[in-house]
């Protein structure tokens, strides 16, 4: 039986609508055979936009690093989980084998297990969209138990918020991605929310160069989205990362879906932004994939080892 320590690292659920799905997320998790074990923050909204002080969040993290889980996984995304991470123990995560697994602000502990550590973690849902175990929550189980191989969704969702905490998707989109020579892609992949990587660039947690000189003879695939970002604001932030050499060795960029997806600023919209920026790389790109924002969204195992083909509009992932 596998154990899950759930963490708030940003947001609780302290909430009613969050409060439910993951309370139903618990009652699916445990009725599959789960044990899980609950972290001090999860319910609590005691910070400045987040669960708990920054102190107190770290704490909660190392905590459950400590506790021998396979699995510790975030209760929810946010905006200010860059705060906690002077106080994480990476050398306890470095050392420990259980598995980070979170969506959005997350990638602020997701991308630094696999560049920093050298170690994998899952940018898959978050806990309470196990509430409704279908499409992206299924994956994200499937892949918490070692599933290799992904196939992208066909239809997705451009409505946000539903205001019944349990809810099956409403598909009312159908997935159209843009090839810009992009079928087929092998190495490590990593990335994230660009909101975050942004944030983390420059700082002293960022060992994006390193990690991709030491895996560039295996290929890098970097793969990206964005919640917050409009179309203006995703080029400064995307050639902040080009100034600081993030995107020299990539081999190839998947750009998953923005959920300011029909923003335009300037007559610029967040399609033209990205290939502004990453074109001139003269690499793969693959626009417009079933990650990110906008669900459902594929979970990735950041930091593994993936070749990646796209034939037909259908993209498939398989790991090592």
């Amino acid at each position: 039986m596998k154990r899950i320590y759930f963490v708030a690292p940003s947001f609780g659920v302290n909430i009613n609508y969050y409060k439910t799905r993951f309370n139903k997320a618990l009652e699916n998790l445990k009725e599959l055979g789960y044990e899980c074990i609950i972290g001090d923050n999860v319910y609590k909204a005691e910070g400045i936009i987040a669960s708990n002080t920054p102190v107190l969040r770290g704490k909660e993290i190392n905590d459950a690093y400590k506790s021998n889980s396979d699995i510790i996984w975030s209760v929810g995304g946010g905006e200010v989980m860059v705060q906690m991470l002077e106080y994480v123990d990476f050398d306890l995560i470095k050392n420990s084998d259980a598995i980070f697994v979170g969506f959005s602000d997350n990638t602020n502990l997701v991308y630094l297990i696999a560049t920093m550590l050298d170690k994998y973690a899952i940018y898959g849902c978050n806990a309470p969209s196990m509430s409704t175990i279908e499409y992206d929550s299924l994956d994200t189980l499937n892949m918490i138990n070692d599933k290799k191989e992904f196939i992208g969704y066909k239809r997705w969702q451009l409505k946000y918020d539903n205001p019944k905490p349990i809810h099956k998707y409403e598909f009312d989109k159908r997935t159209k991605m843009i090839s810009i020579n992009f079928n087929y892609a092998k190495g490590r992949i990593i990335g994230g929310c660009l909101d975050c990587l942004i944030g983390l660039c420059g700082t002293k947690f960022d060992n994006t160069v390193n990690y991709m000189k030491k895996h560039k003879d295996e290929g890098i695939i970097f793969f990206m989205e964005t919640c917050d970002l409009n179309s203006v604001m995703l080029i400064r932030g995307l050639t902040q990362l080009k100034y600081a050499g993030w995107f020299d060795l990539v081999d190839a960029f998947i750009i998953g879906r923005s959920f300011n997806y029909f923003n335009k600023s300037f007559g610029v919209s967040m399609i033209d932004a990205y290939k502004m920026i990453l074109e001139p790389f003269n690499k793969p790109i693959l626009l417009n994939a079933p990650i990110g924002h906008l669900s459902p969204t594929l979970p990735i195992y950041v930091g593994k080892k993936v070749e990646v083909s796209f034939e037909k509009n259908t993209l498939k992932f398989k790991y090592e």
